[in-house]
């Protein structure tokens, strides 16, 4: 199956249209849009299960609400603007690497994935695997394959070399990262595309080695291999 153009419609509308009222006035157009971006979901999960693990997760594993936590934010408006969801072996509050999909009208939606919000200690585990094994980040990151799809690398990095590592340490670029992460983004006309499904699962397999050498690093997770 493929995404609606009424669910981007939606979404558009909704950004111009960010207030409790207009969302209760149009909560069944909410709905039938979400009913299918569920089945998408649903439908992705099993897509994934052909080279991930996905033994159990469920679509409420999965996918994200749509009302925004405004509590602590000096933006107030209720809802996002975009339909998203994570893929990965227990789901998404599992703490894997997953992969990221977002789905936002305007050529904004990507699949994503990534280091984006360490913790100290996998940072620490990060750089650390850095000193010692560089040669093996850099091989998939730096595959042609992976190059063509994601490009370059997203994300903060510091602005020296991190204590414990000499300044002229020959990966100091890596060595510097708070964040790794890789997204490609697509087209609107791409989202509604008979192929696009395809196209996202293809995208993400090459994504898969890169998220399998941070579980392993973070987690000590050996890459899952269906039988």
């Amino acid at each position: 199956m493929s995404l609606s153009p009424s669910l981007l419609a939606f979404l558009r509308e909704l950004r111009v249209n960010n207030t409790r009222e207009w969302f209760a006035e149009n909560k069944a157009v909410y709905e039938q849009e979400k009913k299918g971006f569920d089945a998408w979901t649903t439908e992705l999960i099993s897509e994934f299960a052909d080279f991930e693990n996905m033994d159990g997760v469920l679509l409420k594993h999965c996918s994200y609400r749509i009302y925004r936590d405004v509590r602590f934010s000096k933006n107030k408006a209720p809802y996002k603007t975009w339909f998203s969801a994570s893929f990965s072996e227990g789901g998404r509050k599992s703490g894997l690497m997953d992969y990221y999909v977002h789905i936002e009208p305007n050529g904004a939606s990507f699949l994503g994935g990534g280091m984006y919000s360490p913790t100290s200690e996998q940072l620490a585990a990060f750089r650390q695997e850095v000193d010692y094994n560089a040669a093996g980040l850099r091989k998939i990151i730096q595959d042609p394959t992976f190059v063509s799809v994601f490009g370059e690398e997203v994300g903060e990095s510091l602005v020296r070399i991190p204590k414990g590592f000499d300044a002229d340490h020959l990966d100091a670029e890596l060595l510097k990262k708070k964040q790794l992460f890789f997204w490609k983004k697509y087209t609107d006309k791409e989202l509604c595309s008979p192929g696009f499904t395809k196209q996202l699962i293809s995208d993400a397999k090459v994504l898969k080695p890169f998220l399998d050498f941070l579980n392993a690093v973070f987690f000590e997770k050996e890459p899952f291999i269906k039988e």
